[in-house]
């Protein structure tokens, strides 16, 4: 086995310009192992099969030498690109501010960035400490700047890094902005010829002090006495990431009693060693949390993801276990909260979610007398919903004050569930009293999720080639009523890659859907049911949901192997 001249050549330019020891001497040691070795041949060959792919999510993907790699080289290449664009719109002069979490060279890859920025006659600020994501959306509208770069991977395993681009409406880019930073990426060949400079601004805690006590002001305007909100007794996960100190000070601000922390998974950790992966809705992620809540008595688990824009919440139940709650759930019961604290005002306003998250959310919208939309699935979406006055994802994103955040907030959401719990305490009411009392009102909609790990990308091409060429006629024993296919575009939403499987429903099920979707981060196939029961009697609902989940997710997880 060889490598090829032409991979040898870009090896060599790669080395000359990598201005990193570290992952030059990484691949100086791949290429020795790829002359004798097929697996190291093949890894190889995959870190300069092509560039790290620039969308609407930025850059993501695993640490390493080569242009399919997260590294120095990729990251200059992405700000000089990012740089490029801005000044072709005329935002020379104007302030960038950069933040980092605690990821392996988060912080390298921010500093680079501000050099690069520098250079281009922009005027970088960048964060002196790690920082949740929150606080760095935050951040691009206090400071008028006219972009945010994010050095994070959010959720995804300790040997991954990712890129988040935010421009001045402090919301994520998305098409065709990330087309035209994409294609002046695609210009810097060389990172040497880059101009670098270090005029750059050092932000201390001022801006996340500014963020705490807007998230407090949130809270104190609302309808609980801080005594009430003091009664809550908490478990808190950071997940190895970097939101304990910015939740810790916005409890205490807001006077709302300090979370007991899970000491093992409180501190930042780029190595993550308490979990495989570092995302509270992972199984086993919760375990430890969940057991000092157990020993400790406490009401509520609240996790948040390792850059703190999900949360992810777990309460007890009638037979003291634990339980998570979905995406969905959370969703549905910060919007109800959402109404009540304000129901001595007219609220006007939109409430919006993904797709891909439950129904019930538009009938709690439409009851209280407000709109709703929905949107693509990603908070780069649900943020751009004119008038948003609550937007969330199935995925643990959840915006609950737009006008100060325009993404996912874990830690403001964290808050706010809290001083609900702390209002239904007070009433001798639970958040499961909520969801009871929403089914009721609106019928229960139960969801699930199938998620299939795929190895090779064409999979999914097969997958959703094959759903649209022969799609079902019965899933779950309904019928399917309409099919819409996103890649041609529905209504207001643009085109994307995912399909919506409407069912009829039965005599038991009002009706039920299926979408299947490729995602967007990592390397998988997700399809989402949900199945929608209206039964006085709650625990009939819930069996009869169970089970048509069970058949309807048994007859669909062929789907997305290319088969029906």
């Amino acid at each position: 086995m060889s490598i090829s001249s032409e991979l040898s050549a870009q090896v060599q330019h790669w080395l000359a310009q990598d201005p990193d020891q570290v992952t030059r001497d990484q691949l100086t040691q791949l290429v020795a192992d790829a002359n004798a070795n097929e697996v190291a041949l093949r890894e190889l060959e995959d870190a300069f099969s092509a560039p790290l792919e620039f969308g609407t999510a930025g850059l993501r993907g695993p640490l390493g030498p080569g242009p399919n790699r997260m590294n120095r080289v990729t990251v200059l290449q992405a700000a000089a690109g990012l740089a490029k664009y801005l000044v072709a719109n005329g935002e020379i002069g104007q302030p960038i501010v950069i933040g980092f979490d605690a990821r392996y060279n988060s912080d390298v890859f921010a500093n680079d960035t501000a050099q690069v920025m520098a250079g281009a006659g922009l005027k970088p600020i960048i964060f002196s400490h790690v920082v949740p994501t929150p606080v760095l959306a935050y951040s691009i509208s206090q400071l008028s700047a006219c972009a945010g770069v994010m050095v994070t991977a959010s959720h995804n395993p300790a040997q991954d890094n990712g890129y988040k681009v935010y421009l001045s409406d402090g919301r994520q880019i998305v098409s065709p902005v990330d087309t035209k930073i994409s294609k002046q990426i695609r210009s810097v060949v060389d990172v040497r010829k880059i101009n670098l400079a270090t005029e750059i601004e050092i932000l201390s805690e001022i801006i996340t002090k500014s963020y705490v006590e807007a998230v407090t002001h949130l809270i104190t305007s609302g309808p609980t006495t801080s005594a009430q909100r003091r009664e809550i007794k908490s478990v808190y996960t950071a997940m190895h990431g970097v939101g304990w100190q910015t939740l810790k000070e916005v409890f205490l601000a807001a006077e709302i009693s300090e979370p007991i922390a899970v000491t093992e998974q409180r501190d930042p950790d780029p190595a993550f060693p308490t979990v495989a992966f570092p995302n509270p809705e992972e199984k086993g992620a919760l375990d430890l949390a969940l057991a000092l809540a157990t020993q400790s008595g406490a009401d509520v688990v609240i996790a948040n993801d390792p850059d703190a824009d999900r949360l992810a919440i777990a309460l007890p139940t009638i037979d003291n276990n634990w339980l998570a709650l979905r995406g969905d759930q959370i969703g549905c019961l910060l919007a109800w909260w959402i109404i009540e604290r304000n129901s001595d005002q007219k609220l006007i306003g939109t409430f919006a979610n993904s797709i891909v998250s439950s129904m019930l959310l538009e009938q709690i919208a439409k009851h209280a007398g407000l709109n709703y939309e929905a949107t693509l699935t990603g908070f780069k979406w649900v943020s751009r919903v004119p008038n948003l006055l609550f937007g969330y994802e199935e995925a643990l994103g959840y915006c609950v004050d737009p006008q100060n955040v325009k993404d996912k907030d874990g830690i403001s959401a964290a808050a706010m569930f809290l001083e609900m719990m702390a209002f239904l305490a007070h009433s001798n009411k639970t958040p499961w009293d909520i969801l009871d009392e929403l089914a009721l009102s609106h019928g229960h909609h139960a969801t699930d999720q199938i998620v299939v790990r795929v190895t090779e990308v064409a999979q999914v091409g097969v997958v959703m080639s094959g759903l649209r060429n022969s799609p079902p006629k019965l899933l779950g024993g309904m019928a399917v009523s309409r099919i819409d296919d996103l890649e041609m575009g529905l209504g207001n939403l643009p085109a994307t890659d995912a399909v919506v499987i409407q069912l009829a429903g039965n005599g038991e099920v009002e009706n039920a859907r299926v979408i299947i979707r490729p995602s967007g981060t990592e390397p998988k196939i997700k399809c989402y049911l949900e199945v929608v029961v209206r039964n006085s009697n709650l625990l009939l609902a819930r069996q009869i949901s169970d089970n048509a989940l069970r058949v309807l997710a048994k007859d669909a997880a062929p789907l997305l192997n290319g088969g029906n």
